[in-house]
C-alpha cells in the first residue's frame, strides 16, 4: 500500500517514530519532518521548525517555540517534565505534588533532572530519574537505508481495497487529498 511499516519487536511504536524522524532530519534532502501525533512525549524529538508535531485533532503544528509555549520547557527537556508531571498514556503517575507549572518552574531553574539539588526533590529523585528514563523515546533504532523510502506517493489500489474492506472510505478520501486529488 506504499505505507513504510517497521516490525516493532524491542521497541515501542512511539520509539520508532522519533528514530525515523531522528533519521531523516539528519539528512540534508529534508526540508522538514512532521511527526503527525498528538502525543506528549513525541514533543521532545522537536527541533526548531526542521522537525514538527502535528496535532491533526486540534489542527496545530508544533516547532520548539510552540512547545515551550505548551510544556514551559524545552523540547529536549520534554522527559524531564513528564517524569515530574506523569503521563497516564503511558502509565506512569509523576512525583505527587509537582503540576505543570511547578515542574515547568523547576526545570527552568534546574535544567535537566539529573541537575536538580538534593533538596529539590528529596527521596523522590531516583524515582524521577526512572520516570524519566520511561519518558525518553530512543532515537537509534535503524529502520531505513534511504529516507526515500519514507516518501509516499499516494494510496494503491490494495490501500483502496483495503479501506472499503474496513468500510472507513473517509480514510480513502484523505489519502487521495494528501496525494492532491
Amino acid at each position: 500500500m506504499r505505507v513504510a511499516v517497521w516490525p516493532m519487536i524491542d521497541l515501542e511504536a512511539d520509539d520508532a517514530l522519533a528514530s525515523a524522524a531522528q533519521s531523516a532530519a539528519a539528512d540534508e534532502r529534508v526540508q522538514k519532518v512532521c511527526i503527525w501525533t498528538p502525543d506528549k512525549d513525541l514533543a521532545q524529538c522537536v527541533r526548531g521548525d526542521h522537525v514538527v508535531q502535528v496535532d491533526r485533532r486540534t489542527q496545530k503544528i508544533r516547532d520548539a517555540a510552540s512547545v515551550r509555549e505548551k510544556f514551559g520547557v524545552e523540547p529536549a527537556l520534554i522527559p524531564d517534565f513528564l517524569a515530574l508531571v506523569g503521563d497516564t498514556a503511558d502509565g506512569y503517575p509523576g512525583l505527587e505534588g509537582i503540576g505543570l507549572v511547578s515542574a515547568a518552574r523547576l526545570l527552568g531553574r534546574y535544567g535537566p533532572l539529573e541537575s536538580f539539588p538534593f533538596e529539590a526533590l528529596g527521596n523522590r529523585r531516583e524515582l524521577a530519574l526512572l520516570f524519566k528514563n520511561l519518558a525518553t523515546l530512543r532515537t537509534d533504532a535503524h529502520l531505513f537505508d534511504n529516507v526515500e523510502e519514507l516518501r509516499w506517493h499516494g494510496p494503491t489500489k490494495a490501500f483502496e481495497t483495503c479501506v472499503i474492506q474496513l468500510n472507513d472510505t473517509r480514510l480513502l478520501a484523505r489519502a487521495l487529498k494528501a496525494r492532491g486529488d
